[in-house]
């Protein structure tokens, strides 16, 4: 062969390997973007996942909230006062009615003994709950609550949610109010929470037995779930978990608790197979691409192109490791100081923020899909208090001017147009050539902090106005009772002396001394009620109840109101703060009943707990709007009543609560007014 011809030849091999050399990568990197893009696929169904459980999770809890909420209001109702039902069976047929979700409703007794059942005429004999141990939860926790599925009612002929809330009448519970939910509309919710139809989406309650499920629902309903979804349940609120469904399918399922609402949980299984095909077919890709280029490549361009691929992992990972490492340690940092992060760019007129800033802000969902949110300017102006607004912006101009740090603290304005103090804090990152003028910065929650110190200087202020009020109350007794009462004895001992000196000792100056003695005496017994008022000493000498069966006995002979005091439980000292707060804020309370409520009568109750005092004040009065004590509203209280009384209520609340206690007002106009108190108090010692 000529040299030409084996120079072209030669030429033209080159050409071709560089050609197969370069298809290498080519090749390689295709099947490897390949792979990434189906792992991507991967991710982001787990995502979509995830928030479809959050999804399901809230709107079963709202509804869960809002047939709680409606089922308290019933077990409120006054046609409960009494031991007619009809009127409170007609209103649960009615209520049963509206709501899609109620199957029945039943009034059961403490010890188990279904009254009333609106599947049934109202009068018939009904037997016993049929899911006893969820009744018995809620008589001794004597709390509303939402159980598991339950057993086949013998009058419904289902497995229904019980839904059971307490019914209290005079301190004492009267009734179980219990709402029978239908299992197949929270399925509803489940099926159309946007899922995949290859999903098999299911709710459990605490005991791990189906509620709802978007598969099989009329033969699974109540019966336990597959093992793996109560291995999930028990090891923590949220996660992921592999396993297989009931069909046998192979499955990997996110799930989420729902808090409050009983223990149920809500669980997604996305098909395995569906997760991984993808991830496996790029991966085949992946493969006969590499053995392609190592038959085109030979074994020379293999070798190099494995070095430079071996490399280019190598480097990535550590880059990647460095970058996932740097980003953990801030992510850390920031949730730990519960902080929200933002990027505000004047230029483009967007603020880009993190999940923390939104809540802070209350601004809505970002349209936008990244990592993080983004929200233009003008719409984070507009979620705080309008006089705040141009202190932000001339902040954020200063900084970016003037590169002088942001440290301010605004008003976020909510949805529900309450407002929330935020601190902002930002700077300037060092210029760069070509870099765009933003500011970094966090916002951090102070509301705390400002609620308490508004707080505190209103307690101040309370407290220096009702020592004020107690003083110039003392004085002003002082001087109507005991100032006036001394005067005149002086004058009649004057009287006396005149008489002694001129030696005549007649009737009239006899009668005038025992007239003094009747001064003195009533002298005495003005300071002795004075200093009662201030501290009974009965309190200390005889305890809390017979003190207050004192204070009640007096304080009915002055007002002509009927009184009546009972006292339960095991009757024992406790300590001088908790005994001396009880007796004011009980005397207040009848001080107000006094002065607003117009009543006949008066029922007081004290009763002493384990490791509570309860006490209930109720009245028969005119009542009134509590509501009108928070927004100040008109009522049927004048303003000064109203002011006064409002005073008295936040005096006692004070009190309770450098105890750890609680005061709760129930009041309607024309129904009377009852005080709940409760202060912890400690165990039992011996009866006294």
């Amino acid at each position: 062969m000529p040299a030409g011809a084996r120079s072209l030849v030669r030429s033209q091999r080159l050409i071709v390997s560089h050609i197969l050399a370069a298809a290498i990568p080519v090749l390689l990197f295709g099947g490897w973007m390949a792979y990434l893009t189906a792992d991507q696929e991967r991710t982001e169904a787990r995502r979509a996942a995830q928030a479809t459980v959050a999804r399901v999770a809230e709107r079963v809890s709202e509804s869960l909230s809002k047939e709680l909420e409606v089922a308290e209001a019933l077990a409120g109702t006054t046609a409960l006062d009494g031991t007619d039902l009809e009127t409170f069976y007609e209103e649960a047929q009615r209520l049963t009615a509206a709501r899609p979700l109620w199957e029945t409703v039943s009034l059961i007794r403490p010890d188990g003994t279904q009254v009333l059942n609106i599947l049934r005429p109202l009068g018939e004999p009904l037997g016993p709950t049929p899911d006893q141990e969820s009744f018995d939860e809620i008589v001794q926790g004597a709390q509303s609550a939402i159980g598991g599925i339950g057993p086949v009612g013998p009058l419904s002929g289902k497995r229904l949610v019980s839904l059971r809330v307490p019914v209290n009448r005079n301190g004492e519970l009267r009734y179980v109010l219990t709402i029978g939910l239908v299992p197949s509309q929270i399925s509803a919710i489940l099926r159309d929470a946007g899922a995949p139809a290859s999903w098999v989406g299911v709710i459990v309650d605490a005991r791990g037995n189906v509620i709802a499920r978007t598969l099989a629902e009329n033969t699974e309903i109540g019966q336990p779930a597959s093992i793996s979804v109560r291995d999930a349940i028990r090891r923590g609120s949220e996660g992921f978990y592999g396993g297989r469904t009931l069909e046998g399918t192979e499955v990997e399922t996110v799930y989420r608790k729902m808090p409050g609402i009983g223990g149920w949980s809500v669980h997604f299984g996305i098909p395995t197979e569906a997760l991984n095909t993808p991830v496996l077919r790029s991966l085949a890709a992946l493969v006969a691409g590499g053995v392609t280029s190592l038959a085109l490549g030979g074994g020379l361009a293999l070798l190099i192109a494995r070095d430079v691929a071996q490399r280019r992992r190598e480097e990535e990972a550590r880059s990647m490791l460095a970058l996932s490492v740097s980003e953990e340690r801030g992510a850390v940092a920031v949730e730990a100081a519960d902080l929200g992060t933002l990027r505000w760019d004047p230029e483009r007129q967007e603020v880009m923020g993190s999940e923390r800033l939104r809540m802070l802000l209350d601004l809505p969902p970002s349209v936008v899909e990244g990592p993080e949110a983004v929200w233009s300017v003008g719409r984070v102006l507009a979620a705080l208090h309008p006089e705040d607004r141009v202190r932000m912006q001339d902040a954020v101009t200063r900084c970016l001017e003037a590169n002088s740090p942001i440290d301010i603290e605004v008003r976020a304005i909510r949805s529900d147009g309450r407002s929330h103090w935020v601190r902002f804090n930002g700077r300037r990152p060092m210029d760069s050539s070509g870099a765009p003028r933003v500011v970094h910065g966090v916002v951090s929650d102070i509301e705390p902090q400002k609620r308490a110190e508004a707080e505190r200087l209103r307690l101040l202020r309370s407290l220096a106005e009702a020592q004020e009020n107690e003083q110039r109350r003392i004085a002003r007794e002082l001087h109507d009772q005991v100032g006036q009462t001394v005067t005149g004895l002086s004058l009649g001992l004057k009287s006396l002396e005149r008489a002694l000196e001129s030696g005549t000792v007649t009737s009239p100056t006899r009668e005038q001394l025992r007239w003094l003695q009747g001064l003195a005496n009533e002298i005495g017994r003005d300071i002795h009620r004075a200093a009662s008022d201030l501290r009974p000493s009965a309190i200390d000498d005889l305890g809390l109840h017979k003190a207050l069966a004192a204070y009640v006995a007096e304080w009915g002979k002055v007002s002509q109101i009927d009184v009546d005091l009972q006292t339960i439980g095991h009757v024992r000292r406790l300590p001088a703060p908790i005994e001396t707060a009880t007796y004011r804020v009980v005397q207040e309370a009848l001080t107000n009943v006094l002065k607003h409520a117009e009543a006949r009568s008066v029922s007081i109750v004290l009763e002493y707990r384990a490791r509570q005092l309860r006490v209930l004040v109720e009245d028969d009065g005119r009542g009134f709007d509590p509501d009108m004590l928070a927004n100040d509203g008109a009522g049927t209280l004048t303003e000064t009543d109203e002011k006064r009384m409002h005073l008295g209520i936040t005096g006692m609340r004070e009190r309770l609560a450098l105890l750890g206690g609680t005061l709760t007002l129930e009041s309607s106009p024309g129904s009377g007014t009852t005080v709940f108190i409760q202060v912890p108090a400690p165990p039992p010692g011996p009866s006294i």
